[in-house]
């Protein structure tokens, strides 16, 4: 017998004659198992579970309208409107006005792109004014928009820069909302939170914004100045046009001007004195890129309701 099975007995021994043993009783501590309330186990991985990992994952976003800004409110322009009123629209029949902005747009561009691009200062700047009210400058600039946002290679942000009578939010269906004025009274409102991206492709719009009585004043500010530089020069493809106020009766026009790279001035045919055109003009001179475009001209020669010329 082992010395092992000779101390087994003599323990079942001592047992059996009813002596108290109880150094007997302790279990070996390197083989006994930790007390769960004591020493908490601790997982060996904390890699969640499969759905915890799927549940984690950000939800997918839609996607943003191209160079739009990250942030921009989607808003919907009625097409079905804007086509009643004789505008143009996305995927619309070929029409006289479709080809006729077409021909307006082309030399437009080809200053952006082409060799004048580099003598001209934000040749995609494109400003659309007039000498009076109601000569149609907004219906160019809208339309000018849609015609440019069809192009392949630009977006167009359309700016509704006439404080004193806007009107272009109201033909495009898109209720007021913060934009020009806000941004230069609030530098510190990202631009990309004022800009209303659209449901016409490669089009967006920005609000003039909050009525201000110093709006001439906020237009000729250098905070306009950096601003529009900052337009200009963020997204390179992206065509910029300012649906400006008339040139005689505000100043606002005036301050714009020294800013815009192109000027579109609007005259109504038999409505607009030659010499209120004069007037006009002679306001722009210095300015090294101006086109006139002649509207509801009936003449023999225009052979539609919309005529082009070249200043």
């Amino acid at each position: 017998m082992s010395t092992i099975e000779q101390a087994v007995k003599r323990l079942e021994e001592l047992r059996a004659a009813g002596v108290d043993v109880p150094w007997a009783a302790t279990p070996n501590a390197d083989s006994a198992p930790a007390p769960t309330t004591a020493v908490p186990q601790q997982p060996t991985s904390v890699r969640p579970l499969p759905t915890a990992v799927k549940q984690a994952e950000p939800a997918p976003q839609e996607a943003k309208p191209q160079d739009m800004g990250t942030r921009s409110k989607q808003v919907e322009i009625d097409l079905n409107k804007l086509a009643a009123l004789g505008y143009i629209v996305p995927h619309a029949t070929r029409s006289l006005l479709v080809d006729e902005f077409r021909v307006i747009k082309r030399p437009l561009l080809g200053n952006i792109t082409g060799a004048a691009a580099g003598k001209i200062d934000r040749p995609n700047l494109i400003m659309v004014t007039s000498s009076l009210p109601g000569e149609g400058k907004t219906f160019v600039a809208a339309n000018l928009a849609m015609s440019i946002a069809a192009e392949l290679n630009h977006t167009v942000l359309l700016v509704d820069a006439d404080p004193s009578r806007s009107s272009l939010l109201e033909r495009l269906g898109i209720p007021p909302a913060q934009g020009l004025i806000d941004k230069l009274l609030h530098p510190d409102l990202d631009l990309s939170d004022l800009i209303l991206a659209t449901n016409v492709p490669k089009l967006a719009v920005l609000p003039v914004g909050t009525s201000n009585a110093q709006a001439t004043e906020l237009f000729a500010s250098a905070s306009m100045d950096l601003l529009l530089e900052e337009m200009a020069h963020r997204y390179r493809d992206r065509v910029i046009i300012l649906d400006a106020p008339p040139l005689l009766p505000s100043a606002e026009a005036r301050a714009l001007s020294l800013h815009a790279g192109q000027i579109l001035f609007v005259v109504q045919a038999g409505r607009t004195h030659q010499g209120t055109v004069q007037q006009s003009l002679g306001i722009l001179q210095d300015h090294p890129m101006v086109y006139t475009l002649l509207n509801q001209s009936r003449g023999p020669k225009a052979g539609s309701p919309y005529g082009y010329y070249a200043y």
